[in-house]
C-alpha cells in the first residue's frame, strides 16, 4: 500500500507525539502556514475561473448553501437524543459538522492532483460558502432563537471572517488578476504541497495530543465522529451526482460534506456561546474526525466517486 508523502507527514506528527518527541513548533508559523493555504486555495481557483466560468454557478451555490444548513440539521439529533447532550451542546457540536475543515479539503485536492485527477475550477467558492451556514443553525438550535443572530454577529463572524475573508479575496484576485497573478505561481501554487506537508505535520501534533483525550470520552462521541462524517460525506456525493459534477467534482463535494470545522466555528462558539464545551467539540472534529478523513475517509470518497463515474 503507498501512501501520499503529503498525508506521511500526517501520520509522522501524529506517531512523534504519541512518542513523546520534544518538536517544537512555533505558533506564529502555524497561523501562517494556514494563512497561506487558504490564500493558496483561492488563488488557484481564480486562476481556473478565469479559462472556465459555468453559467449554472449560481444554482450550485444555493444547492451548497442549502447543503450547508443541512448538514448540522442531521447531526444535532444524533447528538441530542442518541447521544443525551443537551441543546448547548449538541448545536456547537452540530455547526463544526455542518461547516467544514480547509485543511481536509486542501489534502483532497493535493491527492487528486497527484493523481491528475481533474475538478471543477469554482470549488473554493463552495469552501467560502460552507463556512457560515451551519454556524447560524448551530447557534439557532443552541439557543432555541433567532435573536442570537444580530449586526455583530454579522459583521464578526461573516464580513470579518478570516478564512473566508482570505479564501472569497484570493479568488476574487486570481479571476481578476490576469496574467500578473502568474508572478505569484512560484510561491503559492509550486509550494503547495511541500507548505501542505508541513502544516499536516503541525495537525499531527495537535492530532496526537487529542487522541489522549479521546481516551477519556464516551464511546459514543467516539462513534458519532466516525459516523457523521460518513453521513455527510455520503449527501455531499449525492449533491456532487445531482449537480452533474466530475469524478474529482464529486470527490470534493464528499469531502466537503465529511469534513469538520476546528477553526472558524471553534472561534465564532467562543465568542456566541461561552457555556458550550470547547474540548469536546474539538476532541471530535481534530482528534477523531480529522485523522479519520486524511486517512480513510478522502480516499475512500475519492475511489467511490471514482467508481461512481465509470459506472
Amino acid at each position: 500500500m503507498i501512501i501520499d508523502a503529503v498525508v506521511a507527514f500526517f501520520i509522522l506528527g501524529i506517531v512523534s507525539q504519541l512518542l513523546g518527541a520534544k518538536i517544537g513548533f512555533p505558533d506564529g508559523l502555524y497561523k501562517s502556514l494556514s494563512m497561506f493555504l487558504m490564500i493558496a486555495i483561492g488563488l488557484k481557483g481564480g486562476l481556473a475561473l478565469q479559462k472556465h466560468v459555468d453559467p449554472a454557478l449560481l444554482t450550485m451555490s444555493l444547492a451548497v448553501v442549502a447543503f450547508g444548513l443541512v448538514l448540522p440539521l442531521i447531526a444535532y439529533p444524533l447528538l441530542r437524543y442518541f447521544g443525551q447532550l443537551d441543546k448547548i451542546n449538541a448545536g456547537a457540536i452540530a455547526a463544526h459538522y455542518g461547516s467544514v475543515s480547509v485543511a481536509t479539503y486542501a489534502v483532497a485536492i493535493a491527492i487528486l492532483e497527484a493523481n491528475n485527477v481533474s475538478y471543477e475550477a469554482y470549488f473554493p467558492l463552495f469552501v467560502v460558502l460552507l463556512e457560515m451556514p451551519a454556524i447560524v443553525v448551530g447557534l439557532v438550535l443552541a439557543k432555541g432563537s433567532l435573536k442570537i443572530i444580530n449586526g455583530e454577529f454579522v459583521k464578526k463572524e461573516l464580513v470579518a471572517n478570516q478564512s473566508i475573508l482570505l479564501m472569497l479575496g484570493s479568488l476574487i484576485i486570481g479571476y481578476l488578476g490576469g496574467d500578473s497573478v502568474a508572478k505569484l505561481s512560484p510561491f503559492f501554487i509550486e509550494l503547495f504541497s511541500g507548505i501542505l506537508a508541513l502544516f499536516l505535520f503541525k495537525m499531527g501534533l495537535i492530532a496526537g495530543k487529542q487522541l489522549i483525550t479521546v481516551k477519556k470520552n464516551s464511546v459514543f462521541l467516539i462513534s458519532f465522529a466516525v459516523l457523521m462524517p460518513m453521513i455527510g460525506g455520503l449527501a455531499g456525493t449525492g449533491l456532487g451526482l445531482m449537480l452533474g459534477l466530475s469524478s474529482g467534482g464529486i470527490a470534493l463535494m464528499a469531502v466537503l460534506g465529511a469534513s469538520a470545522s476546528y477553526i472558524a466555528v471553534p472561534a465564532a462558539m467562543k465568542q456566541s456561546l461561552p457555556e458550550a464545551n470547547a474540548g469536546m467539540s474539538i476532541t471530535a472534529s481534530l482528534g477523531i474526525t480529522f485523522p479519520f478523513n486524511v486517512l480513510i475517509g478522502v480516499p475512500f470518497f475519492i475511489t467511490f466517486a471514482e467508481y461512481l463515474a465509470a459506472k
